[in-house]
């Protein structure tokens, strides 16, 4: 028998005092009584009169909504709380620049069948929810995630696997949203057996944020339902060390036990998560829990999130911080998805000092993460030979 309590449940804030604990810990129950009006909000974060005005002008652009559980993590006295950051409406959302987009990635340009985006050769990203249990001011997909128009249909699901089973050049396919796991385990379940029938299916990905906003999502029902497909590569998506509570670290080794592979995409964001030292926590948590830091992503230039963007400069410092004081495990890729469908490139600080020519073939003059340098011989090119 499962013994383990929640303790988030004691320090919930004083708007769900008459929630059971029952209550608290059904994922249901969660995303009914998430808040989502302005006195909601400002019962969980003590709103100032800027971020006030920020929900009024913003509330039909993108709506807000924030789970009890996530809530609980917000300092509601701190103005620069990096939970608050990320689930409340903020003055930038409402500014605006020319060369912000709806779809900066090209996602809709790139879709062959309704919820498919193929734009790589081998692999889809297969949309299939328009909800997540927390509206994160950050979101890429401002322009379908809380909007109800965007839904996927059973009818659109069944296209989108007809056309996976159709395109024998798709290896990899990614459910992604919205957030996948906000569908039914059944639901769910259909379309994980349904892909892995498929022969020329070999990868199957699942990005999904529940177990940092939502870790009472995590059921030995789901579990199975992942098993059942397994291995399943699942990204999820911690941004900051508060997130990685007790309630999110048992959901990350259920998610192990049953067969997932885990990794991390931390989104690069201005005041929550751009210190190198912040970085180097949150790996290490995460790497404790069997979650390999896959992805820093420099933040998209999605229409009202500039305010939260950093210089790709900061990306590059967190990354030789990293470098030499966490295994290389602990290192993700950072990467910056071009805007119009150009996919993604990788930038890596430069640890070139010098090229020279040597007496034994061309010298590297390299710098390691301790700023040491050191000589490497390298070998002539294939026609370069004497």
């Amino acid at each position: 028998m499962d013994h383990w309590r929640d303790p988030s449940y004691d320090t919930r804030p004083a708007l769900w005092a008459d929630a059971t604990y029952e209550q608290w810990t059904d994922w249901r129950w969660q995303q009914r009584a998430r808040a989502r009006d302005l006195d909601a909000l400002d019962a969980c974060a003590n709103l100032s009169p800027d971020e006030r005005a920020a929900f009024d002008a913003s509330s039909e652009l993108f709506h807000a909504a924030v789970t009890p559980y996530y809530a609980s993590l917000i300092d509601r006295d701190d103005p620069g709380c990096p939970i608050r950051l990320q689930a409340i409406p903020q003055p930038g959302e409402l500014v605006t620049y020319p060369f912000e987009l709806d779809d900066p990635l090209a996602e809709e340009a790139h879709m062959p069948a309704p919820g498919i985006t193929h734009r790589y050769p081998d692999r889809v990203l297969f949309y299939v929810s328009h909800n997540c249990p927390v509206y994160c001011r950050h979101c890429t997909r401002k322009r379908k995630v809380a909007d109800p128009t965007t839904a996927a249909s059973r009818a659109q699901l069944s296209a989108g696997l007809d056309y996976i089973r159709d395109t024998p050049a798709v290896r990899d396919v990614l459910i992604s949203g919205g957030d996948p796991l906000t569908l039914s385990d059944e639901r769910l379940g259909e379309l994980l057996v349904a892909l892995r029938a498929i022969p020329h299916v070999e990868v199957i990905r699942l990005g999904t944020r529940n177990p940092v906003t939502l870790p009472q999502r995590i059921t030995p029902a789901l579990c199975e339902a992942l098993r059942l497909a397994r291995p399943v590569y699942l990204n999820t998506h911690f941004n900051h060390p508060r997130e990685v509570t007790p309630a999110a670290g048992r959901a990350l080794r259920m998610l192990a036990d049953a067969g997932c592979v885990l990794g991390n995409q931390m989104v690069l964001l201005r005041g929550v998560n751009d210190d190198p030292e912040t970085v180097l926590t949150l790996n290490r948590k995460l790497l404790s829990l069997g979650c390999r830091p896959y992805y820093m992503l420099q933040c998209d230039m999605a229409r009202g999130i500039t305010h939260l963007r950093t210089p790709l400069s900061t990306g590059l410092a967190i990354m030789d911080h990293l470098r030499g004081r966490i295994a290389g495990m602990g290192v993700p890729h950072f990467v910056v998805d071009l805007p119009g469908g150009g996919g993604k490139i990788e930038l890596t600080p430069d640890y070139v000092r010098e090229r020279r020519d040597g007496p034994h073939g061309p010298e590297i003059v390299f710098r390691n993460w301790a700023g040491e340098e050191f000589v490497f011989v390298d070998v002539a090119a294939d026609g370069d030979r004497d």
